[in-house]
């Protein structure tokens, strides 16, 4: 059975995740100019992958972390690659 809304509309299922290396973080939430990560990790790369998924229908955008991922903090300062 598909969600619904109180209003009949259909409820997305909408999930972000930025895939670096073997990596797979979920991402909590997206700014103009950087990403909150559900868990801080560390990492040193500077080139990754954002994959928006809305339902069924994914995209996906290489993007660049210009200061890589703290392991203290879950803000993520993000630029297009």
């Amino acid at each position: 059975m598909m969600p619904t809304s109180s209003h009949g509309r259909h409820s997305a299922d909408a999930q972000m995740q930025l895939l670096v290396d073997d990596r797979v973080l979920p991402v909590i939430q997206l700014g103009p100019d950087f990403l909150l990560v559900d868990t801080a990790v560390g990492q040193a790369r500077d080139e990754a992958m954002l994959v928006p998924r809305v339902d069924r229908s994914e995209r996906r955008w290489r993007v660049r972390l210009p200061e890589g991922i703290s392991p203290v903090s879950k803000r993520v300062a993000l630029a297009v690659a």
